[in-house]
């Protein structure tokens, strides 16, 4: 029996006016764990990857915000080229080690989701929210 979630996604430093967009995922079936609900996700998610592909389309759209972030740096570009098929083994396999990294964190309504092997107990039509963190990186001199 299908399973429906929504999702927003928000990466760290980027400051939007408007409100995050839930969009709405339907899963299989309802996860057993929180690693299950990953897993299904980045599956879903890399099965549509592959479907736009085929038919040319990789990215339908960019937000308005993307459109000023990008003119702002001189260059408006999808950053997508096409390519191979996306591997959902490979997907999950990073999308997992990047959670377990701190890499992004993920919110159930207002609840941090931290432990993979944690049982999946939430009701159908949660949002989940998940920010990608920027890692900062380079000299700080003057030290």
């Amino acid at each position: 029996m299908p399973y429906t979630i929504y999702a927003k996604m928000k990466r760290m430093g980027r400051q939007r006016k408007e409100e995050l967009t839930p969009v709405r995922f339907e899963l299989e079936k309802k996860p057993d764990t929180v690693r299950e609900f990953f897993s299904a996700l980045v599956e879903l998610g890399v099965k549509e990857y592959n479907e736009r592909k085929d038919q040319g389309q990789i990215v339908g759209y960019l937000t308005t915000q993307e459109l000023k972030d990008q003119a702002a740096s001189g260059k408006v570009s999808f950053g997508l080229r096409g390519g191979n098929d996306g591997d959902p083994v490979k997907a999950k396999e990073n999308a997992i080690q990047s959670f377990e990294d701190g890499i992004y964190r993920v919110f159930a309504g207002e609840d941090e989701v931290t432990d993979l092997d944690q049982a999946f107990s939430w009701p159908e039509g949660t949002v989940f929210t998940f920010i990608r963190l920027t890692m900062l990186s380079g000299w700080m001199g003057g030290w």
